[in-house]
């Protein structure tokens, strides 16, 4: 809900940016149409034909389909924004209760800075003077970009001539995800009023003050000399360290709550932490461990779970994390903003040179870094154990691996291949899991839907019938050339269409999720057909999940796989080059992040020989 200073900012943007529409409730017919063609590739007949008797039998006249979507068509008369908002927030994220770790938080590694950047400095532990100099760098330049976010300076975004939607942009900075008994909620409020950030080092938590009380920023130099200062207190000898509470934002979702009540409960001091941690702009996390990790393999997972989760509150939207090397990255906490959003922040503040205002105040004119100190007993002590457990063991089972390759790019799939960069990438994907698998599997990639009012993402279902023909005939050598560019060009146009259609809110599964979030009982669900087909869960069961942060110039990331048995796979399309991140399990029999890596390697290669080809 907007309130206050939220709706008197929303009030101007709206005639500062453009008022897009309102997302539209698709038609019940059309939506199940395409779920039915999404579900074809997966199916045998025999599975095709009593799926299509489910769908029918849930969208004929007196079936429930209809009546869910007279349900749905009244929510969103009574929504003020978008139907789906609420229900995408509390479904796909508020609700989750297992570890927001790995399994909600995203990673992004940023490009070194050519001058901060000296790997030689990082041999041993402890907090760099680069490391200080690169974190004040890029603290000053994210004040920037808020700035610009609250004087509505961000230039109105757009796809081709539609315009976006700019409402995300509100829940970068003074956001938080706080643990809840059943569902969990966001703490925000915009502009932000904060004046602070945190600071965390050694697992010691610091309030920094980074604006003056008339508002006035702290200049570059001054953000140095107060990261100075944290970093001589936290390895201040002698001094007895403040329990590591960050650990149980690492935990499962009920851990981290019965951590968070338990801790309000002993004081009125860890109440307050708590809220300067809630209204902070954003965390800054200076490692002082793990100095000898260098390579962008190592650090990548550093910033992914820093190895046992310390030094961390994954609950705040935007944590910046910057190791002993000056290399730095951002790990965020998915709730409150899809990624590409803070991807413009993070390509704005690598690309930004740091020039303070001529007001710009030192690190006199603010109180000096506060550590937040905990009143802890015995439960919380036995909480944050058990929460650096699960977080150990779902860290030791999270495999991350890079691929960065220059051999070509998106000029070379736009001139040679004559594809759309995205959709080659997509049927790259496709033919590493049919090397690896033979058999087909539902795929997932996210599309934004921001061309509709507070709009998040839909779900590209990339596996068609004409992408699986394609991987087929790819490896058949009895099929010749010219027979498999035909299939490559159909493959490219049933995915690229299936993008846009979703881009302008004609997908599956945020409408089936709407509709079968109003079931009432347990006897509706049983006439609930569609759902109850084995053909719904498997047909989102996405064993190659996907999403795409072109170009990757400035920044490359990462996420979990969806499911146990799958992978996660981030891509970057740039003009000369690709880079790709791939998790998997490693207590997963079936899967190797690895192999799938090698398998991607001979698929692009492959598909560059193809193209070649064309006459």
């Amino acid at each position: 809900m907007l309130v206050g200073a939220r709706m008197s900012w929303y009030r101007r943007a709206v005639r500062r940016y453009h008022n897009v529409p309102r997302l539209p409730v698709p038609a019940l017919q059309d939506t199940a149409a395409r779920y039915l063609e999404s579900c074809r590739p997966l199916l045998s007949s025999d599975e095709f034909e009593r799926t299509r008797a489910a769908v029918a039998a849930f969208t004929r006249d007196d079936g429930l389909g209809p009546v869910l979507q007279k349900r749905l068509e009244h929510l969103d008369k009574s929504e003020k924004d978008s139907w789906l908002e609420k229900i995408w927030l509390q479904k796909a994220y508020l609700e989750w209760r297992e570890p927001s770790l790995i399994n909600v938080n995203w990673w992004c590694q940023l490009a070194d800075s050519k001058t901060l950047f000296r790997p030689t400095d990082s041999s041993s532990n402890g907090i760099t003077r680069v490391q200080i100099d690169r974190a004040a760098t890029l603290i000053a330049n994210m004040l920037d970009f808020k700035a610009r976010v609250d004087g509505e300076q961000i230039p109105q975004e757009f796809i081709k001539k539609d315009p976006l939607c700019m409402h995300q942009y509100t829940n970068i900075f003074g956001v938080t995800r706080v643990p809840g008994a059943t569902s969990d909620t966001i703490a925000a409020s915009h502009p932000a009023s904060a004046k602070h950030i945190i600071v965390l080092a050694a697992d010691q938590i610091y309030k920094v003050d980074v604006f003056a009380a008339d508002g006035r920023r702290v200049s570059k130099d001054g953000l140095a000399a107060l990261l100075s200062k944290v970093a001589d207190d936290s390895n201040r000898a002698g001094t007895k360290p403040e329990p590591p509470v960050g650990l149980l934002t690492a935990g499962h979702r009920d851990t981290n709550f019965e951590g968070y009540t338990r801790l309000q409960q002993l004081s009125q001091k860890n109440s307050d932490n708590f809220g300067v941690i809630q209204t902070a702009l954003f965390a800054v996390c200076l490692d002082s461990k793990n100095g000898d990790k260098i390579t962008p393999e190592q650090t990548h997972e550093q910033i992914f779970h820093n190895f046992d989760a310390s030094n961390r509150w994954f609950d705040k939207a935007i944590q910046l994390v910057v190791l002993p090397s000056g290399r730095a990255g951002v790990n965020g906490e998915h709730t409150p903003t899809d990624a590409v959003i803070p991807g413009n922040m993070m390509d704005f503040i690598v690309k930004s040179e740091t020039s303070d205002s001529p007001d710009a105040v030192s690190e006199n004119a603010v109180e000096g870094p506060q550590k937040l100190q905990w009143t802890v007993d015995a439960k919380v002590n036995e909480l944050i154990n058990q929460a650096s457990g699960t977080a150990g063991s779902l860290i030791a089972d999270t495999a991350s691996y890079l691929l960065q390759t220059d051999v070509y790019g998106s000029q070379f799939v736009k001139d040679v291949a004559k594809a759309s960069p995205d959709a080659f990438v997509q049927i790259a994907l496709q033919l590493a899991w049919r090397r690896l698998y033979k058999e087909p599997t539902a795929i997932y990639e996210s599309a934004s839907i921001r061309l509709f009012r507070h709009g998040r993402t839909e779900t590209i279902r990339s596996l068609t019938v004409d992408t699986w023909a394609f991987a087929n005939a790819f490896y058949d050598n009895s099929v010749l050339a010219a027979e498999k560019i035909k299939l490559f060009d159909a493959a490219i146009k049933s995915q690229s269409s299936l993008a846009r259609e979703a881009a302008y809110g004609r997908g599956v599964d945020r409408h089936l999720l709407a509709l079968r979030t109003l079931i009432k009982s347990p006897e509706e669900q049983a006439k609930a057909t569609l759902f109850t087909d084995p053909a719904y869960i498997k047909s989102m069961y996405f064993k190659l999940s996907t999403s795409n942060m072109s170009p990757g110039d400035t920044f490359y990331g990462g996420f979990g796989p969806v499911v146990p048995e799958g992978y996660g796979v981030n891509y970057a399309i740039g003009k000369a080059g690709l880079k790709f991140s791939i998790s998997h399990k490693r207590s997963c029999p079936t899967t190797d992040g690895k192999a799938f890596r090698a398998a991607l390697e001979e698929s692009l290669a492959g598909l560059r020989d193809l193209v070649v080809q064309r006459k």
